[in-house]
């Protein structure tokens, strides 16, 4: 009773800490789940032009693209799927990535926007940073961390105890007061996501900066350096993006038309090869990420010089792009959109249904936390700890949390009080 007691404290202070996070995280997510069809909403006005004559060269867009922008340096080429819609060409204009929509016919400059000023990109970048570049990143790693401890505190909080049927542990029980029902609600709809939110948690590990960057350093060791195709920030995104400039631009026909039959998932970028004057790299950047491909191709002739599918990919970047791809909705169809839809909106009740229950029981003076056990924490501490050493932020919040008690709320009685870290 004392150990169920102690993470019960747990689980309400790291409640209180990440809902403001799981109701925008939520929110972000559940919009970006559709970035496809945002994206094909926000390109509809580019696509079925008017079209007559002779097609404009793809080295005449690229250059139509150039010219409207002094000074721009060339990033890649996206392949168009049909001859009636607009070329985008990425640009690095002013230090930052723009695409610019060429009509292939004309090539009247139609339409053009930085990368970031997206609609989905700047939901992606709020989801990501919060809009609060790397301190915005860190502190959605740390809502994530003590987001994991919230579904393994509220897993063993849930666990039946004494329990006759399924009433409050698969469904709410009806009829016997609001308070019952917001604390069935809250652990039903818990038990119900637990599986799913640990998976987004773990999932998006990957693009953090503290633990993406440790990772990224640990899986380079006794190999050589492969690239990640998930980005860790926006900062080292726009870096990327520089070093993909080039000045030498010649995307012949011959080539154009090989990478248009090998029939990569699109949208297919073609950029020339950082690494080797000679070759153009083609690579489909799908949000499926096992559908994704990439192809080095000779500059002049266009021949196939090298093919590398996901399948070939070391073994721990295909775990980690399929759990990105599931992450992002986008691994097995609208279900899986629907799977992550229904996701965030159970998140969304979690945290309005865990308000609830606090205002209800929260008294009029202090936090309302749960009254502290004494000599009880050592199990809680073992669990802590377990997750800390595979969590670098959740340690340093530990340690952050342990410092400014010592140094700081024992010598406040009152704050103390209010905080709920003593009984008097």
């Amino acid at each position: 009773m004392e150990f169920y007691r102690t993470l019960w404290r747990w689980h309400f202070y790291a409640g209180l800490f990440c809902i403001p996070f799981v109701l925008t995280l939520s929110v972000s997510g559940a919009i970006y789940l559709f970035k496809p069809q945002l994206d094909a909403l926000a390109n509809r006005p580019y696509q079925q032009l008017e079209v007559g004559g002779e097609r404009s060269s793809a080295n005449a867009q690229i250059a139509a693209a150039l010219e409207a922008y002094p000074g721009s340096a060339f990033i890649n080429y996206q392949l168009p799927q049909r001859d009636d819609e607009a070329v985008v060409i990425s640009v690095l204009d002013q230090g930052q990535q723009r695409l610019v929509y060429v009509h292939p016919y004309s090539l009247d400059l139609l339409y053009s926007v930085y990368a970031e000023a997206q609609f989905v990109r700047q939901v992606r970048t709020f989801h990501g940073e919060l809009l609060a570049g790397n301190v915005g990143s860190v502190l959605v790693e740390l809502a994530g961390c003590w987001a994991i401890v919230l579904v393994l505190t509220g897993l063993y909080l849930w666990w039946p105890r004494n329990a006759r049927g399924l009433a409050g542990v698969l469904y709410p029980r009806l009829g016997q007061g609001s308070r019952l029902f917001w604390r069935d609600l809250h652990a039903v709809t818990g038990i119900w996501l637990s599986t799913f939110t640990l998976f987004l948690l773990i999932s998006g590990l990957p693009w953090t900066l503290v633990w993406g960057t440790a990772f990224k350093e640990l899986r380079q060791w006794g190999e050589p350096p492969v690239q990640q195709d998930w980005t860790l920030s926006r900062a080292q995104e726009h870096h990327h993006g520089a070093e993909m400039t080039s000045v030498r631009i010649d995307l012949s026909e011959p080539l154009l038309a090989t990478a248009t039959s090998l029939y990569f998932a699109p949208p297919v970028l073609l950029s020339p090869d950082r690494n080797n004057p000679e070759l153009w790299k083609v690579s489909s950047q799908s949000q499926n990420r096992p559908l994704r491909a990439d192809a080095w191709l000779g500059v002049v002739s266009g021949e196939v010089v090298r093919v590398q599918s996901f399948a070939e990919r070391p073994w721990l970047d295909r775990l980690i792009g399929i759990g990105v791809a599931a992450h992002e909705g986008q691994l097995f169809g609208w279900f899986n959109q629907l799977l992550g839809v229904l996701t965030a909106a159970g998140l969304v009740l979690l945290s309005v249904s865990g308000l609830v229950m606090w205002q209800k029981r929260r008294p009029q003076e202090g936090l309302g936390a749960p009254p502290p056990v004494p000599n009880s924490a050592r199990g809680v501490a073992v669990l802590l700890l377990v997750l800390a050493a595979f969590l670098p932020l959740l340690a340093a919040s530990l340690l952050f949390l342990w410092l400014l008690e010592q140094l700081l709320l024992k010598h406040i009685p009152s704050l103390s009080r209010w905080l709920g870290l003593t009984n008097c």
